[in-house]
């Protein structure tokens, strides 16, 4: 008889091979300054790290694939290339996973280009933490999975002039 799978339908539903869902994507960008000397941003580094550690065998299990991009904003083409508005950022399918910057002074990256520069400061919970802690990145990563998808606003960007002061100074030294 015409059937092709292992119930009586004749369109080969159930033994359809091609059947498969597609394994989504997750792209983590971490976006800094300076990693030798900006304690922030190292410890950014170290703690996405841990986070990515704890959270990713769970996503590949589920069909997540993970692609981190590590990119250190050397020069003011990279900063527009990449939207940077301040350092460090993470950002999970191009959306930052703190949409509202709040910055602080940074000795080491002021002490790096010559002059006063602000870093990032992470707000978690109702409090502002020099690097974000682990818990608030793996909720980040968990809701852009599970949490559906949420429209992106496109604004032109404009470099802020404390990044434009950070990258002038670094070309004086």
């Amino acid at each position: 008889m015409g059937n092709k799978g292992c119930c009586s339908c004749t369109s080969g539903c159930c033994g359809d091979t091609n059947t498969k869902a597609s394994k989504r994507k997750l792209v983590i960008d971490f976006l800094y300054l300076d990693l030798t000397s900006c304690d922030r941003c190292r410890k950014t580094d170290d703690t996405f790290d841990e986070a990515l550690n704890e959270v990713k065998r769970v996503l590949e299990a589920t069909g997540v694939e993970v692609v981190v991009n590590k990119i250190n904003i050397i020069n003011e083409e990279l900063a527009k290339k990449y939207k940077f508005v301040s350092s460090p950022t993470i950002r999970i399918n191009g959306r930052d996973i703190q949409m509202d910057v709040k910055e602080s002074p940074c000795k080491e990256c002021g002490d790096l280009c010559g002059d006063d520069i602000d870093c990032r400061v992470w707000v978690y919970q109702g409090k502002e933490y020099d690097f974000p802690p682990k818990e608030m990145i793996i909720e980040s990563i968990l809701r852009a999975v599970y949490g559906g998808s949420e429209t992106i606003e496109e604004k032109e960007y404009v470099m802020p002039e404390n990044l434009k002061r950070f990258f002038e100074g670094m070309k004086r030294k």
